[in-house]
């Protein structure tokens, strides 16, 4: 079971062994507190809860949570549960142990959840790929215009769910499956993935073993 916590930093190039050159984004990788170790028998399901960074204001009930066996294991700014694809998987985990970027190794495959940046108020060029109207023949304000979106004849004269239309775009949860590590700074804790992941720079991002 291979997890960690980080925050995305910038792109970059990574260059192979043999000259090949790789499109990648930095991540700051950990180190992660493991917090709580919840069991099928107790908690109804199995999973590895883990903290991510500091924050100074920090509530009782969260106080409490974070303190195990009267010692105070940290604030932490970030909370997030991983479940594992075998229960048994977790079992070698326990409370207050550290994970950080050692974990992976250059050549895992790894899925990446983030937030993805927010677009503000989008047309549906933009937010749905819509390609406008034409561009000659009498077109005048109609070439980034959605077009009819139904009418009497269609859903009883009304729109129907899930019509696409202009919105806000962006500021949502998205994975990306398939990348690959590409290198792995243990040392800064530090990971180098492949292609680019959800979001800005500072961004939480999740990362799973595949």
């Amino acid at each position: 079971m291979k997890f960690l916590l980080g925050t995305k930093q910038h792109m970059t190039q990574f260059f192979d062994e043999s000259g090949r050159a790789y499109p990648a984004t930095l991540v700051s990788a950990g180190p992660v507190t493991v917090i709580q170790v919840k069991t099928k028998e107790k908690d109804g399901y199995t999973a590895v809860q883990v903290g991510l960074g500091t924050t100074k204001k920090i509530g009782k009930a969260l106080k409490g949570h974070f303190t195990k066996d009267g010692k105070e294991l940290g604030a932490f700014r970030h909370v997030k549960e991983f479940r594992p694809k075998n229960k048994n998987e977790s079992a070698s985990l326990s409370v207050g142990s550290l994970v950080d970027a050692a974990v992976f190794e250059p050549g895992d495959k790894i899925a990446v959840s983030g937030i993805s940046k927010g677009k503000g108020f989008q047309g549906v060029v933009k937010r749905h790929g819509f390609k406008g109207g034409r561009r000659t023949h009498g077109q005048k304000h109609s070439e980034r215009e959605a077009g009819s979106i139904g009418g009497g004849g269609r859903a009883g004269g009304r729109v129907a769910k899930g019509m696409r239309m202009a919105g806000r775009m962006g500021g949502e949860r998205v994975t990306v499956q398939n990348l690959k590590v590409l290198a792995v700074d243990k040392e800064h804790n530090q990971l180098l993935i492949s292609g680019a992941v959800p979001g800005r720079r500072g961004t939480l991002i999740e990362i799973r073993g595949e």
